[in-house]
């Protein structure tokens, strides 16, 4: 069975995102992008569905941190004979794909043991394997399956279709479809492995410069998090959190994935398994505000250029999510050979939300752009152009039902939500208009702007409870609802908001915590879920903005200190088995943290 999810660390090189367990084991990893064929897939199964093994024999595990302000992990090592320290990082090169791993004796001797088990197509196919001398090219000819000699000199190439996978550093053996090793170091002793993709039908890429990448590697991370602009109780909280969704932001499309992984259930056991490997408008959108409030601008600008490409076009063709390049189409099917993590089936990949209408993601990134307009980034003759394109689809949108924010699988309805969603994207248009001088039809954008809301007030609110509902034809609500101040619908502190928090707090509160709606069946799937690391996190903002200061302060320490003991968040949390659930780490959890204690700030 495969670690818990919170054991995990994320290593990253902005382009994937592989996870390495707290036994020492990468158990995902997905190369070249995080949206590629997974090469390691234990997570979601068995150790024979791909991982590698790096740990010292008889190892306890006393620290694990990372680097302070990077994503290099350290881990330090206890065992009868000695001690060890475990570096791991990813290079942050675009020219190739590294997963660097050195062991160092610290005192005494270790036994470094290895258990290597490539698995490409998640887990659907062994490659060939074979022993080559060092040299620039990958001879095809001479490739076996499976036949390492375990001799020093030259590395271990492994071939599966248009992947190749290089693993450099003191040989292992092939013993049947894995390769093992044992490697005994005295004090003062390391050894590196160094575990390299490149397309098979390209040259082998060159040995790695190690102690030049590992210095290189420090340098970026440690330079992006000085920039950070972070301060307050919750700073260091805030900055691993910004590290996070730098690490899900890819270095050449500035597309944002919502998580690097798939299908780690939100309902042990059950069907609610998705995959995350995707961008989002409304998460990357959030994750652009989250960044400008800290000062960077840079790389907002590269995610509102992929916008642009990834929309253009027809309007009419929006879509809530695309591939990190843009692409359109991403296609839902499960994968029956893998048994899922805590036997949680069916294991998806691609995701059929794709397809669906959810009308508040115009709303989304045009508030982003907004904000991305306020902090000094100019339009051009592409950017609001298709921002009016996007109000248009906006308009023709009122009179559309659609499946909410939490992409609800059952019928469709006027989500409250969505409906505030419209309402903002109108609105930031008569802002552009008004403020910035852009072209546009700023009355008839306001006279639509007032009209809706007109309707969510005499529709969005339950005549007897005076709050927010989830859709118009419920009494119901659900967390969704926090984020209408936000927008500047209403005031932190109106009535309605006051009782729909009121509600919130006797019906989604869950052992302290929010869940983001009851599941009896709105949502068209069987099962539960656990409280949602998000919306509690709104609700620290809500308090914060509404007079009840030490709620929020309670909350939020609450909240942070769920976090694992490298500074992640999944997307929700089970406070009765005190675990991580979800696919993790959940960029939504941790932009929700960065407003939650920006606005504890103000």
């Amino acid at each position: 069975m495969s670690s818990p999810i919170g054991d995990y660390a994320l290593l990253a090189d902005l382009h994937t995102g592989p996870l390495v367990s707290a036994e020492g084991s990468i158990d995902w990893l997905c190369l070249p992008r995080f949206d590629s064929d997974s090469v390691f897939a234990a997570i979601l199964g068995t150790p024979d569905h791909g991982r590698w093994l790096m740990a010292p024999a008889g190892g306890t595990l006393t620290e694990r941190i990372y680097e302070p302000g990077t994503f290099v992990l350290r881990s330090t090592w206890t065992t009868p004979t000695g001690t060890a320290e475990i570096t791991e990082f990813m290079p942050i090169d675009g020219d190739r794909a590294d997963i660097v791993r050195i062991a160092r004796c610290t005192s005494g001797e270790v036994a470094i043991v290895h258990d290597l088990r490539l698995r490409p197509e998640y887990a659907a196919s062994l490659p060939w394997v074979r022993r080559v001398p060092d040299g620039p090219e990958i001879d095809r000819s001479a490739a076996s399956a499976d036949h390492a000699d375990g001799e020093d000199g030259g590395y271990l190439l492994a071939i599966a279709g248009p992947d190749a996978y290089v693993l450099r550093g003191p040989a292992l053996t092939s013993a049947g479809h894995c390769h093992e090793g044992t490697f005994t170091l005295t004090a003062g002793q390391e050894e590196v492995w160094d575990l390299t993709w490149a397309p098979s039908f390209r040259q082998t890429p060159a040995p790695l410069d190690v102690a030049a990448a590992l210095a290189s590697t420090r340098e970026f991370w440690r330079d992006w998090a000085a920039r950070a602009e972070c301060e307050g109780p919750w700073a260091e909280a805030v900055e691993r959190s910004l590290l996070v969704l730098r690490a899900l932001t890819h270095a050449e499309t500035g597309g944002i994935v919502a998580a690097p992984t798939t299908s780690l259930p939100e309902d042990p056991g059950g069907v609610r398994n998705w995959d995350y490997r995707f961008c989002w408008l409304r998460d990357s959108a959030l994750t652009l505000e989250a960044l400008l409030a800290h000062g960077r601008t840079e790389v907002a600008h590269h995610w509102r250029d992929w916008l642009l490409r990834a929309v253009a076009g027809d309007p009419e063709d929006l879509q809530i999510m695309y591939g990190i390049a843009g692409e359109r189409q991403l296609p839902e099917r499960t994968l029956g050979h893998l048994p899922g993590h805590l036997d949680s089936r069916p294991v998806r990949i691609g995701n059929g939300a794709v397809g669906q209408f959810q009308a508040d993601v115009v709303g989304e990134v045009m508030i982003a752009l907004d904000q991305l307009r306020a902090a000094g980034v100019a339009e051009d003759d592409f950017s609001w152009p298709l921002q009016r394109a996007m109000i248009d689809y906006a308009v023709d949108a009122m009179g559309r039902k659609d499946q909410g924010l939490w992409e609800m699988r059952g019928d469709a309805h006027y989500f409250t939500h969505s409906r505030v969603m419209i309402w903002a994207a109108l609105d930031r248009g008569v802002r552009a208009v008004a403020e910035y001088g852009l072209p546009g039809p700023a009355q008839e954008w306001a006279r639509l702007r007032d009209q809706l809301r007109e309707e969510i007030l005499s529709r969005g609110v339950h005549p007897e409870t005076g709050a927010f509902t989830q859709h118009y034809d419920t009494r119901e609500v659900d967390a969704s609802l926090l984020q209408i101040p936000q927008t500047g619908f209403v005031a932190y502190d109106d009535r309605r908001m006051l009782a729909t928090v009121a509600q919130m707090e006797a019906e989604l509160r869950h052992d302290g915590l929010l869940l983001r709606y009851r599941t009896n069946g709105t949502d068209g799937l069987s099962g539960d879920e656990y409280p949602f690391l998000a919306c509690s996190f709104w609700l620290v903002e809500q308090y914060a903005h509404s007079g009840r200061r030490p709620d929020a302060v309670a909350l939020m320490d609450r909240l942070v200190g769920l976090r694992t003991e490298l500074g992640l968040l999944a997307e929700e949390y089970d406070p009765a088995g005190s675990r991580q659930m979800g696919n993790f780490p959940q960029a939504f959890s941790h932009l929700a943290l960065v407003r939650a204690a920006d606005a504890l700030g103000q």
